[in-house]
């Protein structure tokens, strides 16, 4: 399939009023068509892995191309370079997280990039790098504890950061490594106590949430399952 056919194919899908909607919750309206993730999804799956495809579909600036581009793109042929390009464009909480979930954490790069983003100033970068780390402790089952604990205090470092969506993704991050099992849980909860200690009114926030979930009953029974 071609580049100008599927962005054909999504101009036909706009909607003008799902865009307005999107907006009310912090997405960028910007070339943005109001397409779901489903219906983008039920295309993706029509189209499958295509690298060459997934760089002219970024290229093209559209919001739901380049949610598309993470979809199709293949993670085997990223390299380093592609997701530094990727990340500077990111001006959207919606598209910089379905880029991490979809396609960077599967990358060799991933808990690297992790790291070094989440110690960058610009808004979404700093964000890429903390969803990366929630979405590699959903996905990456595999994964040493030791590679989730070096996380840890890069989130008590970062926990000051006021800006909503910065903070919204270091608490993401903090809950979903929690979550992973229980020797995880134990020092994910230390982290958060930690950060509550500090003062910090945003790390204040990050900690109470997610304390709130990580010490619940619900997530102790599953975790000692």
């Amino acid at each position: 399939m071609q580049c100008e056919e599927v962005l054909h194919r999504l101009r036909s899908l706009a909607s003008p009023e799902n865009v307005a909607g999107m907006a009310r919750f912090g997405i960028n309206p910007h070339d943005t068509l109001g397409i779901s993730v489903p219906t983008l999804r039920k295309l993706a799956k029509e189209i499958r892995r295509d690298h060459a495809l997934a760089q002219e579909l970024w290229a093209s600036g559209v919001h739901e191309a380049r949610s598309l581009a993470a979809m199709i793109d293949d993670p085997r042929q990223v390299t380093e370079e592609q997701m530094e390009r990727w990340v500077a464009d990111f001006d959207s909480w919606d598209v910089c997280d379905g880029c991490c979930a979809d396609l960077f954490d599967k990358t060799p790069f991933a808990y690297r990039k992790a790291v070094a983003w989440a110690a960058r100033d610009e808004e979404f970068v700093k964000r890429a790098g903390f969803a990366l780390m929630a979405w590699l402790a959903v996905h990456d089952k595999k994964a040493p504890d030791e590679a989730f604990a070096a996380f840890l205090p890069v989130i008590s470092r970062e926990s000051g950061d006021a800006r909503n969506f910065v903070k919204k993704a270091v608490n993401w991050a903090l809950r979903q490594i929690g979550k992973r099992n229980a020797a995880l849980n134990a020092m994910a909860v230390h982290t958060a106590r930690e950060i509550q200690s500090t003062g910090s009114r945003p790390g204040r926030w990050i900690a109470s949430d997610a304390l709130r979930e990580l010490t619940s009953e619900r997530v102790r029974e599953r975790l000692h399952a």
